[in-house]
């Protein structure tokens, strides 16, 4: 039987290799076109699409999936239809191209999370899990019956970009298992159970959410700054100047803390934590920092050329 794969980011790729490495054949790749990277602009292949040319499979770049995609598609004979981080809604005309109908890989426990940023909204909302779930297409973004699901324990530390790492590895198991059990028990294993509970939705993470608003606690801004790791990276403003935030923890509740200021305030350093930032309930000690368009550094090497910074009162990014 034949598999087409379609996606596009890097937490795809395992999964992919899964595709590709099982007893059944990798009929393809369905990506989308290439697109601007970088400060270059340059055009560049979707991370997909280049693996699939490692693997020496065909490689369909469309950005709609009218006529001319279809028929592409319909060519490569496809018995089933395998999307991870695709971003587009399958429409009827092109499930019905696959026998088998299509699955969709989703980092999240479904009904939680419905949407296209699930990971990043799991870090937000700090929660102790997430998990990865296997789900028939269906007309709705993430509405399909549920086939698998596996659970992935967090410890609150995660970024967005550590968080997409374990979620590729368990994506990746979890197709493994479902296209086992599709050889062994056949469309059996296509029934699945319908989806549980009220649903949640995240949405695209943008800019505008990445702005720190110091008057947050520094469990939730902690939180805003592991969330935004890698991109778009959680930002505040000194003098005029963004700032990205790039690594940070709230300190302690044991250790030794100065005296309060307001919120956004720069207290001081430590020399375990790092610079020490007054939230609304809390310090926030950030270890990693930038300014904008400038090289991140470590927080002593950031101070040795921010020397107005200790005492400065930080206001919301823009």
């Amino acid at each position: 039987m034949r598999v087409l794969f379609a996606g596009n980011p890097a937490i795809a790729v395992p999964s992919l290799a899964i595709a590709a490495g099982t007893s059944w054949t990798l009929a393809g790749v369905l990506t989308n076109s290439d697109s601007a990277r970088g400060r270059s602009g340059k055009k560049e292949s979707s991370d997909i699409a280049r693996a699939a040319l490692s693997l020496g499979v065909p490689v369909l770049k469309f950005d709609t999936l009218k006529t001319e995609a279809r028929e592409a598609a319909a060519a490569l004979k496809a018995d089933l239809l395998v999307s991870f981080a695709y971003g587009r809604i399958f429409g009827p005309k092109f499930l019905a191209l696959f026998p088998l109908g299509g699955i969709n890989i989703h980092p999240s426990l479904l009904p939680k999370y419905r949407g296209p940023s699930p990971i990043q909204e799991a870090i937000f909302r700090r929660d102790t899990y997430t998990g990865v779930s296997i789900q028939r297409l269906a007309a709705g973004m993430d509405e399909g019956d549920i086939l698998l699901q596996t659970v992935v324990p967090l410890d609150g530390r995660e970024t967005t970009a550590s968080l997409s790492e374990t979620a590729a590895r368990a994506g990746a198991r979890l197709l493994n298992q479902f296209l086992s059990a599709l050889k062994e028990n056949g469309t059996a294993a296509l029934t699945g159970q319908p989806q549980q509970g009220e649903p949640s939705y995240c949405t695209l993470l943008n800019r505008a959410r990445s702005c720190i608003d110091w008057n947050q606690s520094a469990l939730d801004i902690d939180a805003q700054i592991r969330a935004c790791t890698p991109w778009p990276a959680a930002h505040t403003a000194h003098n005029g100047k963004v700032i990205n935030i790039l690594r940070a923890m709230p300190v302690p509740g044991e250790s030794p803390r100065p005296p309060e200021g307001a919120p956004g305030q720069v207290l001081g350093k430590d020399r375990k934590f790092g610079i020490l930032i007054q939230t609304g309930d809390g310090v926030l000690a950030v270890s990693c920092l930038q300014y904008q368009t400038k090289k991140a550094l470590p927080w002593q090497a950031f101070l040795n050329g921010a020397r107005d910074f200790t005492g400065s009162c930080l206001q919301g990014g823009f």
